[in-house]
C-alpha cells in the first residue's frame, strides 16, 4: 500500500494514477497534526489494513496530477541519517566506523516543495540520494537480525548538505536546516518491498542523471543501522531512518534546479532550489573530478562567498 498526504494534509491511498481520499476512515485516530494522524495509522495499521482496503476498492480516486501532494510524514520526532554508509562501488578498501547524525524536524518538505539554499558561507550545496525506512513501531535495544519486524515501510529521502562549514556543529549546521530533509511522495508499505537491500536509487538534476547506485552497496546494511541507532535512542512510529549514499555522484545544488529522486518502487519525487544569492558551480560531480585527479566538490564559480 502507497500512503499520502495530499491537499490540506487529507490522509490517501495511490491506486494506479489516482489517489483515494481514506480520510474518514481513520477519523478515529487522536491527533491534532497530520503527523500524529499517520503516526496513529502506522502503529494500528493491521488495525485498519482492511478497511483502507475496503474504501480503495469501492472508489475510483481523484487524479493525482490534480491534488497537492504533501510529505507524507511531515513532522517526524527523529530523522536520522546514517553518515558515510556506502563502499563507493568497490573504491572503499572498508566501511567507515558506524555513524549517525540527526536532523531537524523543520528540514522536512515534500512533493513539489522547495529547498532554499540559506546565506551561509559553504564551500557547495548538495543533496544525497538515499533510501529511508519509516519505523512501525517504538523500538528500543532492537537486534539486527530483528529490525525487519520493526520497519513499517519506505520512502524517498534527499539529504541536503551546506558543505564547508566549520565550527564544533559541524554536522548540524551542514544537515540540518530548513527545507534541507525532501522526502515522499508517499510511504510504500514494506510488504511491497521484497528486498530493500537490492534497489536502484537514481537521482537527477534538470533531468541530467547524476546518482546512479544500488542499495546492496551499503556498507553498514539496514538491520545494523536499526541496531546500532536503538542501542542509542528510542525510535517510534513514524519516525525516519535515511541509509546513506553513494558520493561519487554528488553535484551542485543551485537556484532554479529541479531535483529528482527515484528509489526502485517507491515512486518519484521532485524538489525545486531557490538560491537568492545565485551562486553558480561548475556542474561536474565528484567522480568527474576524481578522473580528472581532483579532490572533493567542485569549487565555487560566482556570487557571495566565491
Amino acid at each position: 500500500m502507497k500512503l499520502l498526504f495530499f491537499d490540506d494534509f487529507r490522509l490517501g491511498v495511490l491506486k494506479g494514477d489516482n489517489v483515494v481520499d481514506v480520510s474518514d476512515v481513520v477519523d478515529g485516530i487522536p491527533h491534532v497534526h497530520p503527523q500524529h494522524l499517520m503516526g496513529g495509522l502506522i502503529e494500528n495499521f493491521e488495525d485498519y489494513r482492511q478497511k483502507l482496503n475496503d474504501a480503495v476498492s469501492s472508489s475510483g480516486g481523484v487524479p493525482l496530477a490534480g491534488v497537492r501532494l504533501r510529505p507524507p510524514l511531515p513532522k517526524p520526532t527523529n530523522i536520522d541519517c546514517m553518515a558515510v554508509n556506502y563502499m563507493e562501488d568497490g573504491t572503499r578498501d572498508e566501511p567507515a566506523p558506524i555513524n549517525v547524525f540527526q536532523k531537524s524536524p523543520h528540514a522536512i518538505i515534500g512533493p513539489g516543495d522547495t529547498m532554499v539554499l540559506p546565506d551561509v558561507p559553504a564551500t557547495i550545496f548538495e543533496g544525497e540520494a538515499e533510501l529511508a525506512i519509516v519505523i512501525g513501531k517504538m523500538a528500543t535495544n532492537v537486534a539486527a537480525a530483528d529490525a525487519a519486524d520493526y520497519i513499517f515501510g519506505y520512502t524517498n529521502f534527499i539529504d541536503g548538505s551546506a558543505r564547508g562549514l566549520g565550527g564544533a556543529s559541524v554536522f548540524h549546521a551542514m544537515k540540518s536546516r530548513d527545507t534541507f530533509a525532501p522526502i515522499g511522495p508517499y510511504i510504500v508499505t514494506a510488504d511491497e518491498v521484497p528486498n530493500p537491500q537490492n534497489l536502484q536509487i537514481r537521482l537527477w538534476n534538470n533531468g541530467e542523471l547524476k546518482q546512479n547506485f544500488n542499495s546492496d552497496d551499503m556498507a553498514h546494511k539496514i538491520g545494523r543501522c536499526v541496531e546500532y541507532i536503538t542501542s542509542i535512542h528510542t525510535l517510534e512510529p513514524g519516525d525516519i531512518v535515511a541509509t546513506g549514499t553513494n558520493h561519487r555522484g554528488l553535484n551542485s545544488f543551485q537556484d532554479g534546479d529541479v531535483i529528482e529522486l527515484e528509489c526502485e518502487g517507491l515512486g518519484r519525487l521532485s524538489i525545486k532550489i531557490k538560491d537568492d544569492l545565485k551562486r553558480t558551480w561548475s556542474r561536474e560531480t565528484r567522480l568527474d573530478r576524481q578522473e580528472r585527479g581532483l579532490e572533493d566538490s567542485t569549487p565555487q564559480l560566482t556570487g557571495k562567498y566565491a
